[in-house]
């Protein structure tokens, strides 16, 4: 598993509010550009699904998810089906006001063969696994910029 923390000078409820609306995904995620919820749903709860919106450089695809946890101002975790690979958020409150944030990814699976192949072959970034652990703290950095610049 990969993770990357810091604290939010705001309470839990703001930084939920954005980390948890797949469809500003692109304000703080260096390769997320949003996302759009399927089959009814209209925002975050466990199973609703999303399709997800990506790119790097000159290339873009979308992925397709569900929640898995939905724990309002604490938790939020969803599963990308092509790569198996699970992201989350997990907020806890500070005594002062603030927020630790902790945002994570893991896989929960073996991807399919036509996705290890693009992953293998470099299109997307010749060290992927640095690059999404990079991707893990500059998300951070936005989310904090973002909640706190909105205060």
């Amino acid at each position: 598993m990969d993770s990357a923390e810091l604290t939010v000078d705001a309470p839990p409820d703001a930084v939920w509010a954005l980390v948890s609306d797949i469809t500003r995904a692109g304000e703080w995620s260096p390769e997320a550009v949003g996302g759009r919820w399927r089959d009814g749903a209209t925002g975050p709860a466990v199973g609703a699904r999303f399709v997800g919106g990506n790119r790097r450089g000159k290339m873009r695809w979308s992925t397709h998810c569900r929640i898995t946890e939905c724990e309002p101002g604490r938790r939020f975790t969803f599963v990308v089906t092509e790569s198996r690979t699970a992201w989350g958020w997990i907020l806890t409150p500070s005594d002062d006001g603030a927020t630790r944030v902790v945002a994570w990814r893991e896989s929960v699976g073996t991807p399919a063969l036509p996705i290890r192949l693009v992953q293998r072959s470099g299109i997307l970034g010749k060290d992927r696994e640095a690059m999404m652990r990079d991707g893990l703290e500059r998300s951070l950095e936005r989310v904090k910029g973002l909640v706190e610049g909105s205060r």
